[in-house]
């Protein structure tokens, strides 16, 4: 059951970690900020394992992204606390509730839980290392996402109209394709369960 458990976490964080190279900016948030499907694993494997598979799967994916970092690991960080939070919760929830109800309402809460953390986190952690390693002032992050958006004018509005609207639309994106998609995995995992019984 062991080797079982870290095989397929290995598998998942192999695949989120390819996930992580795969991104894309949209037109009307900071250029700073672009989509990526890499919590679509990690979220499965909340579901299937319990939430620490989900957050193991998160580290994993960011200590691999390390590598090609061009943050200064700032952006590795801000994927981590903000994914783990979000698969974190979700696998808490659907633990304990584990129908189509129960999923819907464990995303739900994920995302809402994931875009409170990300505020909190990129006010007074995030926003100021990332200015302090790349030896700028909050002002010119502000000025880099005013070509997005006009009106993020400050670091409230970039807050507001930048952060929050990012974390909203990447975590229902990635629980529109879980909410679709996690029952026919969920087969493909039980039905291996079932025949390694025999």
């Amino acid at each position: 059951m062991k080797v079982k458990y870290i095989t397929r976490i290995a598998i998942l964080a192999s695949v989120s970690s390819i996930l992580m190279y795969i991104e894309f900016p949209l037109p009307f948030l900071p250029p700073f900020l672009k989509i990526d499907l890499s919590d679509f694993p990690a979220l499965i494997a909340a579901f299937s394992m319990g939430p620490l598979a989900g957050i193991a799967i998160e580290l994993i994916k960011n200590i691999v992204h390390l590598v090609a970092s061009s943050t200064l690991f700032v952006g590795e960080l801000a994927n981590f606390i903000i994914g783990a939070s979000f698969v974190g919760i979700a696998g808490v929830i659907y633990k304990f509730k584990k129908t189509k109800g129960g999923a819907t309402v464990a995303m739900l809460v994920g995302v809402i839980f994931m875009s409170l953390i990300a505020i909190v986190v990129n006010l007074y952690i995030l926003l100021p290392l990332y200015a302090k390693a790349f030896h700028m002032d909050i002002d010119a992050i502000v000025g880099m996402s005013q070509v997005a958006n006009s009106n993020i004018v400050d670091l409230k509005t970039l807050i507001i109209l930048g952060i929050t609207p990012f974390n909203l639309i990447k975590g229902t994106l990635i629980s529109l394709i879980t909410f679709f998609s996690y029952k026919k995995l969920s087969a493909f995992f039980h039905t291996h369960d079932k025949k390694e019984l025999k």
